[in-house]
């Protein structure tokens, strides 16, 4: 059978709760597997693993158990290995790595910030800074609305002036957020956002990097900031011993 990779820690990371169990259905019962100072959180692989949502859910809830008791490198949900001794030999291969990884990972979560335009608001900002907007505007409005091409040349100058500030927040919102995090990881670009941005944030500084993302957010009132963390520091663990054999929804 195929094994289902949740995490890796150190070897010397405390036990987990007696009868943990995580995906499947019925839940698969969790173990650990050992080699050398290095040790992955698994169970059973289901063969019917779907991203539903028990076992998602399942799957952040044993990382949940064992990060509250030390640092883990969470693996992506569906990370399937072939079986227990593929898992232990790649631990084996990579083992100065992942030490690494869990050295630098310590005592560190994971803030994912989204950031989209107001679009009224944002309209509104980019009519006040250009003088060239607001003329060309109030010409096609003296003259009941303008030609086709003149409205259509409007709408261009518009959408340009747009892209280009969605271009400047990006920056903004990385430029204020980054002094509290100890890395950052850009995140895919997608429809809808501006800026999708991972922050590696120490426990202690949370606080602050909230409080910054707050002030962020209400000084700048064209702009729709979303926060989501604490989570496991997944955009800063590189693969591990086993690739996802499901996609996940965001």
């Amino acid at each position: 059978m195929s094994t289902y990779v949740y995490g890796i820690t150190a070897g010397s990371h405390p036990a987990l709760p007696e009868g943990l169990s995580g995906v499947g259905q019925p839940p698969m019962p969790v173990r650990v597997l050992h080699a050398g100072d290095l040790a992955a959180i698994v169970s059973d692989a289901p063969e019917d693993l779907r991203p539903k949502r028990r076992d998602l859910l399942a799957h952040q809830a044993v990382l949940g158990e064992a990060g509250a008791e030390g640092c883990v490198l969470p693996m992506r949900f569906g990370s399937v290995a072939p079986d227990d001794d593929a898992v232990t030999g790649v631990l084996t291969e990579r083992a100065e790595h992942y030490l690494e990884r869990l050295r630098a990972l310590e005592n560190k979560v994971e803030y994912n910030v989204k950031a989209s335009h107001v679009e009224e608001a944002v309209l509104h900002q980019v009519m006040a800074a250009s003088p060239e907007l607001r003329a060309l505007a109030e010409a096609n409005r003296q003259a009941g609305g303008g030609s086709y091409e003149q409205k259509l040349q409007l709408g261009e100058m518009v959408a340009a002036a747009v892209k280009g500030q969605e271009a400047e927040d990006a920056a903004e919102v990385q430029r204020v957020l980054e002094p509290f995090g100890a890395d950052v990881e850009a995140g895919p670009e997608s429809t809808g956002w501006l800026a999708n941005v991972s922050f590696l944030v120490d426990r202690d500084e949370a606080a602050r990097f909230l409080e910054a993302a707050e002030s962020l957010r209400e000084s700048r009132p064209h702009l729709e900031v979303r926060v989501n963390g604490p989570l496991p520091p997944y955009s800063f663990v590189e693969p591990g011993p086993a690739k996802p054999a499901v996609r996940a929804a965001e």
